[in-house]
């Protein structure tokens, strides 16, 4: 499987592309569809093994994977007429687009693989759910930093939800910093702290040996300041609020769109 398609080219797929072609031996040839002219343009002038099309159908012709990752909203016009054999596989990225529906959109008997793929794929750091199991999809990811196959559809639902928290943990982070600067602390050097604090405490996941909650409590010592804060903030109530935030969004994502 050398030969990738991306049909849309926005955020992820940029990063996507360059996890694949940064510092990479032999990396795989990329094409990329019109769409997203400008990050196409930038990706190909930095990167010999990527080329961008003149349309989505010449993007599938030059690709044995082909990556769906136009917006959701633009999903009928991008997709309309392409033909992709069924000896192709497609991965879909775009969120709240069922495999039945994409199926239909492109008239295919290719296998379609979901995945949600993160902003890390970019340094190869982070792993990226697909369902179903697909050896070709799976073997795509894991030169991405690792694929995580999920047994069912609501499985890949709750992942999907859980990468919806990414934006509350970096606010989280700047919430923090907003207080020390409200006491005190100038901006730059509360952002600084709070940056290499959290930068060094989250290598501490890297030991998938420990399940997250004992990693927490290698944290803190019983009546310290560490568990002080999580007792008085992430309290009965607060995990509550946190469980039913998610438990809407699942029920959104469970339901047809």
């Amino acid at each position: 499987m050398e030969r990738i398609g991306f049909i849309g080219v926005g955020e992820i797929s940029g990063a996507m592309v360059e996890g694949l072609s940064g510092g990479v031996a032999t990396p795989p040839q990329i094409s990329l569809s019109p769409r997203g002219a400008a990050t196409g343009a930038a990706l190909a002038a930095k990167y010999p093994n990527v080329r961008v099309r003149a349309s989505n159908q010449e993007v599938v012709d030059h690709a044995d994977l082909v990556v769906i990752a136009v917006r959701h909203a633009d999903r009928h016009e991008a997709l309309a007429g392409i033909e992709i054999a069924p000896e192709k596989t497609i991965v879909n990225v775009i969120p709240g687009v069922a495999a039945a529906e994409l199926r239909d959109l492109l008239g295919t008997e290719a296998d379609i693989v979901a995945a949600i793929p993160l902003p890390t794929v970019r340094e190869r750091a982070s792993v990226t759910v697909v369902y179903p199991e697909h050896p070709v999809a799976e073997a795509f990811f894991d030169r991405l930093g690792g694929a995580q196959p999920v047994a069912d559809q609501t499985a890949y639902n709750v992942a999907s939800a859980l990468s919806s928290t990414v934006s509350t943990y970096l606010a989280y982070l700047g919430a923090l910093a907003d207080w020390a600067a409200r006491n005190g602390v100038p901006q730059e050097a509360a952002d600084r702290y709070v940056r290499s604090l959290f930068q060094g405490v989250n290598n501490s996941l890297g030991d998938e040996s420990k399940p997250l909650q004992a990693i927490a409590s290698e944290h803190e010592t019983p009546g310290g300041s560490n568990e002080r804060v999580r007792t008085t903030w992430l309290d009965a109530a607060n995990v509550a609020r946190l469980d039913a935030a998610l438990d809407g969004l699942l029920a959104h994502l469970e339901k047809p769109q």
